[in-house]
């Protein structure tokens, strides 16, 4: 397809910003109509990739320009070779989100639904105790989901998103660990019985310490993979404190549950 071939070139520096891209040469080089090289460069427009200049024709755009939330930027950002770079831009977004998402959820969400919680980080459990990293996958990217709903924050809902295209990649790009590690999948555990519970600090713990390990892990990953080269600064002190694997069933909140906490009045 030739909006993934542009994007993926543009992405990864092949087409250089403020290069001029000859809309004759794609469709002698792609051997496609003229039809399909103008919409490839009008999506690419869309998303702040190309853009159109007089006297100039079609320009590749610096990365300042590019619309960086757009899943499929991220996905051809993650592709390229910058991929540390860009998990690191993610994930910090994700430690300003996702915690103060989690605090919120604890405040605001149902008893009913923080026990879908636990139940979901149960089942996140025991998909990774036994390796079934595509299911692993699915209800990671669901938990994270379901904790952004909680928040009752639209916008940080739509937030989802972004961190699925996270999740996805590190695992598409083999930054995951063959089997998640212990600390990984209680820390999960903790931050549904800490929203379950009402207990807001402690879902916002739980949840940062879950987005650092995530650049501790990759960093590790990532050092092993690529032996010489240095990863970022955030990341490098992965390759020294990389959490052990343990076996044992997570800490689920005992089953005489503490009674339904009372509904908070939203003070908005």
């Amino acid at each position: 397809m030739l909006v993934q071939s542009l994007g993926l070139a543009i992405a990864e520096g092949t087409l250089a910003p403020n290069s001029v891209v000859r809309l004759d040469e794609l469709e002698a080089q792609h051997k496609v109509s003229r039809s399909v090289v103008r919409e490839a460069a009008r999506v690419l427009s869309s998303k702040g990739m190309l853009a159109s200049r007089r006297r100039f024709g079609t320009v590749v755009q610096p990365e300042e320009a590019w619309n960086l939330y757009d899943p499929q930027v991220i996905r051809w950002r993650l592709a390229s070779s910058r991929r540390l770079e860009q998990l690191q831009a993610l994930n910090e977004l994700r430690g300003a989100i996702e915690p103060q998402a989690a605090r919120l959820a604890a405040e605001r969400a149902s008893w009913d639904a923080g026990s879908d919680l636990v139940s979901l980080a149960a089942r996140l459990w025991a998909a990774g105790q036994r390796s079934d990293n595509d299911e692993f996958l699915r209800l990671d990217v669901e938990f994270h989901a379901a904790v952004l709903n909680a928040s009752g924050n639209a916008m940080f809902a739509q937030f989802q998103t972004l961190v699925a295209e996270v999740l996805t990649g590190r695992t598409e790009h083999g930054l995951m660990p063959h089997l998640p590690h212990h600390e990984a999948l209680q820390l999960h555990v903790d931050v549904a019985s800490a929203i379950q519970r009402g207990e807001a600090a402690a879902a916002h713990a739980a949840m940062s310490r879950i987005v650092e390990q995530f650049a501790e892990e990759v960093g590790h990953i990532w050092s092993e993979h690529h032996q010489g080269e240095t990863p970022d600064a955030s990341l490098r002190h992965a390759t020294e404190r990389h959490a052990p694997e343990a076996d044992g069933a997570p800490q689920l909140p005992p089953s005489a549950s503490p009674s339904p906490r009372t509904a908070k009045a939203n003070p908005w």
